[in-house]
């Protein structure tokens, strides 16, 4: 045991008498996962239910649709959350200090004995949902990017995402319903919008991935550099989203208004990245990119 997983095993506080176990290790879950719902559970949810409209939208299905989708994505998160912050707690420490690892919730061994569990979970439901191909090579994204550290490389970090962004949403389509050319272009779009894009979150965690030795992007270029390619990737993030994704939808009113209020939410992105430079005002920015992300799912919903 090293000096870090004894500290936090020492701190670990007592659970409460009248706390079940089932009631624990949903509590304990949603501590590791919670902060993460606008990039991987509710994208997916918006997908399943564009996947759902394209395939006759029965009301009757609804329900069932959307809660298999629900436990295959909780799986999907928690799986990542669990080595993303085994591996990264003295990161957290500095950065996101409630996190249930630096605050003694949990010990860094029951961390890694649950992961085993979750993704001997998730292949079984993957199975189960007609997604297996997606949940192992999610389950390969994860070792990659958390195991054995390639997130510590900016461009390893953003191609993860990037690709974890694929097997995402091709599950959340495919388990209701075969994959159509439609949906792999938008697929496809927002994989590759997301590579660059993405590291505005590392722009809000800059102190603690100096004193990790992480080579983010702000971190190699230099913050100057990084916020005008951000800012300039915002802007022109619209454009690309209109000719490949919209101007293909047809000349509707709703596709010209979803196509304007993407556009609006992006270019205010791009403009708190260039005027906001606080860790508090990058971490808002951040999650109004998470916002815009969801926005674009919403949108599959009323073009596809």
């Amino acid at each position: 045991m090293n000096a870090s997983e004894a500290s936090i095993t020492r701190d670990k506080p007592q659970a409460r008498p009248s706390m079940n176990p089932v009631t624990r290790e949903l509590s304990l879950m949603w501590a590791f996962i919670s902060g993460d719902l606008s990039t991987a559970i509710i994208p997916a949810l918006l997908f399943t239910l564009a996947a759902w409209k394209t395939a006759g939208a029965d009301p009757a299905r609804l329900p069932v649709v959307l809660g298999r989708s629900l436990l295959y994505f909780v799986l999907y998160l928690y799986s990542f959350c669990l080595t993303n912050q085994a591996t990264g707690i003295e990161e957290d420490r500095r950065n996101k200090p409630h996190r249930p690892l630096v605050t003694g919730a949990v010990s860094l061994r029951g961390a890694w004995q649950r992961w085993v569990v979750v993704m001997v979970m998730l292949t079984l439901a993957g199975a189960w949902l007609g997604v297996l191909e997606y949940a192992l090579g999610w389950q390969l994204i994860i070792v990659a990017h958390n195991v054995v550290r390639g997130a510590r490389s900016w461009i390893v970090k953003n191609l993860a995402n990037s690709l974890g962004l694929v097997v995402q949403l091709a599950a959340a389509w495919q388990m209701v319903t075969p994959l159509t050319p439609a949906a792999w272009r938008w697929i496809g779009v927002l994989a590759v919008i997301m590579f660059p894009l993405i590291s505005v979150q590392d722009l809000r965690d800059m102190d603690g991935d100096r004193a990790s030795n992480r080579r983010t992007l702000p971190l190699v270029l230099g913050e100057r550099a990084t916020r005008i390619l951000l800012t300039v990737g915002f802007a022109l993030a619209p454009l690309v989203i209109h000719f490949a994704l919209m101007r293909p939808a047809g000349a509707r009113w709703s596709v010209w208004a979803t196509d304007a209020v993407l556009g609006a939410v992006s270019l205010w992105v791009g403009a708190r990245v260039a005027w906001h430079h606080t860790s508090r005002e990058d971490h808002r920015t951040y999650m109004l990119f998470t916002y815009w992300y969801c926005l674009l799912l919403i949108a599959t919903i009323v073009v596809l």
